[in-house]
């Protein structure tokens, strides 16, 4: 009697290489719009074979919220202790690196587990910064209640977040160095220059339409985008559910105006902010310093617009892609005139790192806006630069 083909086939890792293919998905379609079918599809298995190894897709998306950390929490509990903050850094990255085309669950789509799940989460990461930021005390003290090994981390977590085609031995290295500089920031001694200029006036809602806006993006940002109804939208503004359609075809029209606007609000202020800057390094600096203010002033906005972009159809999504890489263009090319030895590639990967320096460090002074910790952010952000 023959064996069935697709038993004899089967690879005794099929688990691990379903949550791998889930990690992709969840990461670039988001957790509500990932379907176990195309979950399955990547595998190369039916959906009724993935339901025998996860019974839900909640189920599957909470081992993929594991997956990462897991695999740092090992990495660095082989770290000897004591070991060199090089290798501490290098370890974190090079598991980070591996889990590129997954780690996007973690910055944004985890907001969508449970409570007890996001505590676990929570403190497995807090393991991992312990242990970095025990190194980075040991070899840049003073320290600084955490910030400088959170923003390190968030300058390696920053690969999981864009498609820069990059070796993966040429990513570890870059992006180790740039965490290196990082920990090693003294903040207290950086002198910017004169800083972002007078950011764009904050929209003022004066139509109905802009009303439904405003009221609908601190809802995004606080429960997500797939959690908010439009009930909810209509009862910030006094309305009708019903009444919602007269101004927005749908709510994710809502969310694609948000988008826009956290694009016009950014543009608009890195413009201002370039305008009659002395040199290229001044530039990024400039560059650096408004992005950080943008980020502290407009924080759900922003976070509304980095987290759901993804959510959005192509259509409503294309224009917002452009917008977005038009704003790297005008790093990387400041970038590059200030450190000349830099190729394209490692440019647009070292902005990203400052991004990710920007999104980790605020959380970690909970988005408590103020010039000191701007001025902190920034000095960070500039060290992930190499400048």
């Amino acid at each position: 009697m023959t064996a069935d083909p697709t038993t004899a086939a089967r690879p005794r890792n099929r688990k691990r290489l379903i949550v791998e293919a889930a990690g992709r998905v969840f990461s670039e379609r988001g957790y509500h719009r990932a379907s176990m079918e195309e979950i399955a599809t990547g595998v190369g298995i039916t959906a009724a074979a993935l339901y025998r190894h996860f019974p839900n897709k909640y189920a599957l998306f909470a081992e993929c919220a594991d997956g990462m950390v897991d695999g740092l929490v090992a990495a660095l509990d082989e770290v000897p202790p004591g070991a060199p903050l090089t290798d501490v850094l290098a370890a974190a990255t090079r598991v980070t690196v591996a889990h590129r085309a997954s780690g996007g669950v973690y910055r944004w789509e985890a907001r969508y587990l449970n409570r007890e799940d996001r505590r676990r989460l929570r403190t497995k990461f807090g393991r991992v910064v312990e242990r970095v930021d025990e190194a980075v005390r040991r070899e840049y003290p003073p320290a600084d209640e955490r910030l400088r090994a959170v923003a390190a981390l968030g300058a390696i977590g920053s690969i999981t977040m864009h498609h820069t085609s990059i070796a993966g031995r040429r990513a570890e290295s870059l992006l180790s160095a740039s965490a290196l500089r990082v920990a090693a920031t003294d903040t207290a001694a950086f002198h910017g220059g004169p800083g972002p200029a007078k950011p764009p006036g904050r929209p003022v809602p004066r139509t109905r339409r802009a009303e439904i806006l405003a009221a609908a993006i601190p809802l995004f940002a606080r429960d997500g985008f797939a959690n908010v109804t439009n009930g909810q939208i209509a009862r910030e503004v006094g309305l009708a559910p019903s009444a919602l359609y007269r101004h927005y075809p749908g709510k994710v029209d809502i969310l694609a105006a948000a988008c826009l606007q956290a694009a016009g609000l950014l543009a608009q202020w890195v413009e201002r902010s370039l305008h009659e800057v002395a040199g290229p390094r001044e530039a990024v600096v400039a560059l650096a310093a408004t992005y950080v203010a943008y980020c502290f002033e407009y924080t759900a906005l922003n976070s509304v617009a980095e987290a759901e972009l993804a959510g959005l159809p192509a259509d409503l999504r294309r224009p917002l892609v452009l917008a977005q890489r038009e704003h790297i263009a005008v790093w990387e090319q400041q970038l590059r005139l200030a450190r000349p030895e830099l190729d394209p590639r490692q440019a647009r990967v070292l902005v990203h790192a400052g991004f990710g320096v920007v999104v980790e460090a605020g959380r970690s002074l909970r988005w408590q806006d103020g010039p000191d910790h701007r001025d902190a952010v920034t000095a960070l952000v500039v060290g992930a630069l190499g400048l």
